[in-house]
């Protein structure tokens, strides 16, 4: 979910501002406010939704608790602000929220114009199509002339508009504001096609009214790199959220879990035969890492012990398992052919 309407006055005049709230630090606002305060996406099922108690759940949601637990030691210490896509980007830049973790593609106009970082994938994905099944075609190209639902004002669109005239199809896109008011549209049957990304797609047709009826075509048109985006300036805040997720699939590299880290910290004590020197490192028995980022010595070891690995985090959010069914894939490990990939804790 990829908008790009950037309002260029707005960005000027934001990135100008100097309130109290900038004054200190990020790391420092959320120490006295003694919360994170995380946008989120309205409700994408597997990413940024609230469950059937009503409490938040998602892969995008772990990565928030991530980084309450690394700074707060509260994996809970959250206030999740649901942003639509219009939204999200003003929402961080004026300080309203402290991070944005919601399913956002990382791009070079985003990096280098919004006064935005991203420094971290949490999701690799791209762009795909989904139709009924009665359709009766299996390939995105065969879409010659149809009508396709699209979220507007947003890189979804503009990649539609690559692919249409790159294949001659002649696509006619029926334009939304809102990707839920999309996705009825498609529901309802007035168009042929739905075009998202393909984590989105498998994540809405769990909303359909027939869910089986409808297939996600082979095509993936677009790199769509999602992930954590702050503000740009405060390259503490940013270390913070990106090794959040390294954390994560450093534990998973190692096989640390939320259900073993005591033992695997226990196995590891300073002076233990056979012990993993990087666990140590990451679990705060040596070195004390942490501290270069403004953190204590718990800080990975509390993300692994209320949030968990990335593994951990990736099924039960949208894996096998999860109503999303979805494989690995590129998300898997660099050490199992995947992309997903962090730098060393040294």
């Amino acid at each position: 979910m990829k908008s790009i309407k950037y309002i260029v006055a707005s960005v000027a005049l934001l990135a100008g501002m100097s309130t109290a709230a900038h004054a200190a630090s990020t790391l420092e606002s959320v120490k006295a406010a003694g919360k994170v305060k995380c946008g989120v996406n309205t409700g994408l099922t597997g990413f940024a939704a609230p469950n059937d108690q009503g409490v938040w759940a998602g892969l995008d949601i772990d990565l928030c608790k991530a980084v309450a637990a690394a700074v707060l030691g509260d994996a809970n210490a959250v206030e999740y602000k649901p942003l639509n896509a219009e939204q999200r980007f003003t929402a961080l830049q004026s300080g309203e929220v402290d991070l944005l973790s919601r399913n956002t593609t990382w791009t070079l106009s985003r990096d280098s114009q919004l006064g935005l970082d991203f420094r971290a994938v949490n999701y690799y994905d791209g762009q795909g199509f989904m139709v009924r099944k009665d359709l009766g075609i299996s390939s995105a190209k065969e879409l010659k002339g149809a009508t396709v639902c699209v979220q507007e004002g947003t890189t979804t669109e503009k990649n539609l508009g690559d692919f249409d005239k790159q294949y001659n199809l002649g696509m006619q896109p029926v334009k939304f504001k809102e990707s839920t008011d999309a996705r009825a549209a498609y529901d309802e049957g007035r168009c042929d096609a739905y075009t998202t990304d393909a984590s989105g797609l498998a994540a809405e047709r769990t909303g359909l009214k027939a869910p089986a009826d409808h297939i996600i075509l082979p095509e993936i048109i677009s790199k769509e790199p999602l992930g954590p985006a702050v503000r740009h300036g405060d390259s503490q805040w940013a270390d913070i959220v990106s090794w959040a997720h390294f954390a994560m699939l450093i534990g998973e590299e190692k096989g640390i879990t939320s259900a073993n880290v005591d033992d695997m910290k226990a196995k590891n004590a300073e002076g233990t035969d056979g012990a993993d020197a990087e666990v140590q490192r990451l679990l705060g028995i040596t070195d004390k890492l942490g501290e270069g980022i403004g953190l204590g010595p718990d800080w990975a070891y509390n993300i692994l012990k209320q949030v968990g690995n990335y593994g951990e985090a990736f099924e039960r959010n949208v894996g096998k398992s999860s109503p999303l069914g979805l494989d690995r894939g590129l998300n898997a490990l660099w050490t199992q052919g995947g992309l997903q990939y962090a730098p060393p804790a040294r």
